[in-house]
């Protein structure tokens, strides 16, 4: 048996497979070892019927996850899960590298992320080259979910958001000035908070003042990062996989045409893709 771990900033997908069969599918709080010791990820893995039951035969793990970018991270990562699955071998990767494999599998082009963060990468069909990008949500994560999330917050405080939507913020989230603030600055996890206001674009996406926002974000991901690496390989397929891409993909190809890119595909959740791919080779 093999499991197939994707984790985003909110939450882990998880599928458990044998012989090409789905034996299991299911979600987890999110594993991310920038935030989670791995007594916490132990923790988390032992409270989880499914883990527990098939614990003993998954045999072959790969995880993915916001925050494994370096050896160290992973470590904590590979680390609990060895120590959980006692009879598995276990790979821990970084998420832009499953949104390569998803996307393109053995074949060479430049994938980007934008869901809840934003991150930008070249493959060469093997591996993903690392670059300069990936810098979170304080330095970067242009046009993701937090993002989104920042500007929404900023225009409601310095009061320019529209009249319409300004009622209907207050109205889905009880809002007002300190509150927003104690979130932001005091509280644990700001990334993921200011992520959940994604939702709101989506209910309101054919605003024409929120229409603008996601554009823009587009616009400063295409600049900040696909462009460059463009440069770099002029004839790569470009690939976008995340929630954000997904829902807003209309918005994504008017901003992706106007800097003259077309996009080869675009993936909601890499999870599924990568659980086709290692099923085959298991």
């Amino acid at each position: 048996m093999i499991a197939v771990v994707y984790s985003g900033s909110n939450n882990a997908g998880w599928r458990l497979a044998y012989k090409g069969r789905t034996v299991a599918s299911f979600n987890t709080n999110a594993i991310n070892p920038y935030f989670n010791d791995e007594k916490y990820i132990t923790q988390l893995l032992n409270r989880n019927i499914n883990l527990i039951h098939h614990a003993e035969e998954i045999k072959r793990i790969y995880f993915f996850g916001a925050g494994a970018s370096s050896d160290e991270r992973k470590k904590v990562v590979q680390d609990a899960l060895e120590g959980f699955f006692k009879f598995a071998k276990v790979t821990v990767e970084h998420d832009i590298a499953a949104a390569a494999i998803a996307c393109c599998k053995n074949n060479p082009g430049i994938v980007s992320i934008c869901a809840s963060g934003t991150n930008a990468a070249w493959y060469d069909g093997k591996k993903v080259k690392p670059n300069n990008f990936g810098l979170g949500y304080i330095l970067a994560d242009e046009g993701s979910g937090n993002w989104l999330g920042r500007q929404l917050i900023k225009s409601f405080m310095n009061e320019t958001l529209p009249a319409n939507l300004r009622k209907k913020f207050i109205h889905s989230y009880d809002a007002d000035r300190k509150t927003l603030l104690e979130k932001v600055y005091r509280k644990k996890e700001p990334a993921l908070y200011l992520s959940s206001f994604s939702e709101f674009f989506s209910e309101n996406k054919n605003d024409v003042y929120l229409r603008s926002i996601i554009k823009t974000g587009f616009t400063k991901l295409i600049d900040t990062y696909l462009l460059p690496l463009r440069a770099e390989h002029p004839d790569a397929p470009i690939h976008f996989a995340g929630s954000v891409a997904s829902n807003f993909q209309d918005y994504l190809a008017d901003a992706a045409e106007e800097r003259d890119i077309k996009i080869a595909g675009i993936i909601k959740e890499p999870i599924n893709n990568l659980l086709t791919y290692y099923s085959n080779k298991n």
